[in-house]
């Protein structure tokens, strides 16, 4: 059976979850949105044994999810889902937190609208939107090596493209979401928290 591998989920999975084993200490269920090879949701769920961890993906990806998760055969980790973030109706979840990491700047900007519209929608009172990756500030590179990788996204697709913070922060407010916090994370990332508000 084919196992995907990414180098990049494999040098960042540590500094995310220094952050994310606080912020999700008192959860119980997270849905990762666009799990891609797996390995994210095998190394968070095992260190986090009190979570269920809710992978997602579009279904040509569940093949490789799937021989990460069987492999490793935590009782934490249910079969993917199937999930594009652009279809009308997401499956319907009680989680407590929305996790997405290295995505934004990969799906055209539409995709990002309506994935935060439907993190949103999903994500109860107190909820947690958490997106991970490179972020513009006021439109401006946080460094040369993030100018250059976005130079390859939109070379590779055009709809892709480094996010800027402003304007990915006004459609997360539109989805009744307020900023909690923006961590700095190594090799020119961030780590971005948004809470639902209560109604």
């Amino acid at each position: 059976m084919f196992k995907p591998y990414s180098a990049a989920c494999d040098n960042n999975r540590q500094p995310i979850f220094e952050v994310i084993k606080v912020l999700f200490a008192d959860y119980k269920e997270v849905l990762e949105v666009g799990s891609g090879t797996g390995q994210h949701a095998v190394y968070f769920a095992e260190k986090l044994p009190h979570l269920v961890w809710r992978s997602s993906d579009l279904q040509e990806n569940h093949a490789g999810i799937e021989t990460w998760l069987n492999e490793a055969n935590l009782a934490n980790t249910p079969a993917p889902l199937e999930l594009d973030v652009n279809q009308a109706h997401w499956p319907k979840l009680e989680v407590d937190a929305v996790f997405c990491a290295n995505t934004i700047h990969i799906i055209g900007w539409d995709s990002v609208r309506a994935m935060i519209a439907g993190a949103g929608q999903l994500l109860p009172d107190k909820g947690l939107l958490v997106l991970y990756g490179p972020f513009n500030y006021n439109n401006v590179y946080t460094s040369e090596s993030n100018a250059r990788f976005d130079v390859w996204l939109r070379q590779r697709d055009p709809r892709s493209g480094i996010r800027n913070f402003k304007d990915v922060d006004e459609l997360a407010n539109s989805a009744n979401l307020y900023l909690q916090h923006d961590y700095a994370m190594p090799a020119n990332n961030r780590l971005i928290c948004w809470r639902k508000r209560q109604r």
